[in-house]
């Protein structure tokens, strides 16, 4: 079988520290969670992260699989000396509990399938095997979710009402889900990306372990005028080209209210003018940026056609000039 180096796996140093580790689960659970990741490989990568948490996270767990070693590289062959269970009392009684062997790998079961029965919520928790007696605690596990909000809500902020289906375990020891109903502060100036962390509203703990969290990853609806980048807002403004040529006040939208803008005389298609700290608030605001784009009217009568034709003689302008012709 292939060894599996679990500090490679999260991205930490052998001495990393339980919150360290946990840090990095978490970030890279959220970033192969099958409901958010679109990568192909995502929820193999996905189980692949959450063995290694369930390893690196227990300390007696850790201490057994760190007795291995860093002489093994990521996906060497690799067998555990013959004493292997009998030094660490991982014993051959109580099998896996009931669990898929497909949730883990070889690897895992190799080392620790003996001496470990499945948890309420997927994960492994101690048995007999480790320190007698059949009373165990351990945390829910963090579940994640995807919130979407419109362009509005992310600047003002405010409250949503929203389902989620959780794990639970029923008497007869089935794995169900039943929906909750959550109510959800969303921070003003919240951005696309960000994830929004409902303590212990997670899968509720084995025994009287604490529930997990639940991380909701927050997505921001395309908006029909506005464009979002990071912090900054943009938009298209159409302007005449008397407005572009003369100079004009002109009122703008932007998602705190419309306000008045000075477009500059002589201003081009495509000229972007800057409304400061009107993009999304925060302790840095961003800004709102108005590209203007000028819109020039088809005429209607002859009247307006002779106007044409009068700029035409009176204002000598070949915008090709630059292209030589």
């Amino acid at each position: 079988m292939e060894y599996k180096d679990y500090y490679k796996i999260l991205g930490v140093a052998r001495d990393a520290d339980k919150d360290a580790i946990k840090r990095a689960y978490r970030k890279l659970a959220h970033k192969h969670h099958p409901d958010v990741s679109k990568e192909p490989d995502a929820a193999e990568r996905f189980k692949e992260v959450k063995e290694a948490y369930e390893v690196l996270s227990d300390p007696e767990k850790r201490a057994a699989y760190d007795q291995l070693g860093s002489g093994w590289r990521q996906g060497q062959s690799f067998e555990p000396p013959p004493d292997w269970e009998t030094n660490f009392d991982f014993g051959g009684a109580g099998g896996l509990g009931g669990m898929g062997a497909e949730e883990f790998s070889e690897f895992f079961e190799n080392l620790f399938g003996g001496g470990f029965r499945a948890g309420p919520f997927g994960g492994r928790t101690r048995g007999s095997a480790w320190g007698g007696g059949g009373g165990y605690a351990a945390r829910g596990e963090d579940q994640h979710a995807r919130i979407e909000v419109s362009l509005e809500e992310a600047f003002h902020g405010g409250h949503r009402r929203i389902q989620v289906s959780v794990p639970a375990r029923d008497a007869q020891g089935r794995v169900t889900h039943h929906t909750r109903n959550l109510d959800v502060t969303l921070p003003a100036g919240i951005r696309d990306g960000q994830q929004i962390r409902l303590s212990g509203q997670g899968s509720a703990g084995p025994g009287d372990g604490p529930a997990g969290d639940l991380y909701l990853a927050v997505h921001i609806r395309p908006h029909p005028h506005f464009q979002l980048d990071g912090k900054d807002v943009y938009l298209n403004l159409p302007v005449t080209p008397w407005e572009a040529a003369l100079g004009a006040k002109v009122r703008v939208p932007t998602l705190g209210g419309p306000v008045t803008l000075n477009v500059p005389a002589g201003a081009q298609s495509g000229q972007k003018l800057r409304l400061k700290g009107r993009g999304l608030p925060g302790s840095h605001p961003g800004d709102q940026y108005v590209v203007l784009q000028i819109r020039v009217p088809k005429p209607e009568t002859e009247e307006q056609s002779e106007l044409y034709r009068q700029m035409a003689q009176k204002m000598a302008f070949n915008p090709r000039s630059q292209l030589g012709v």
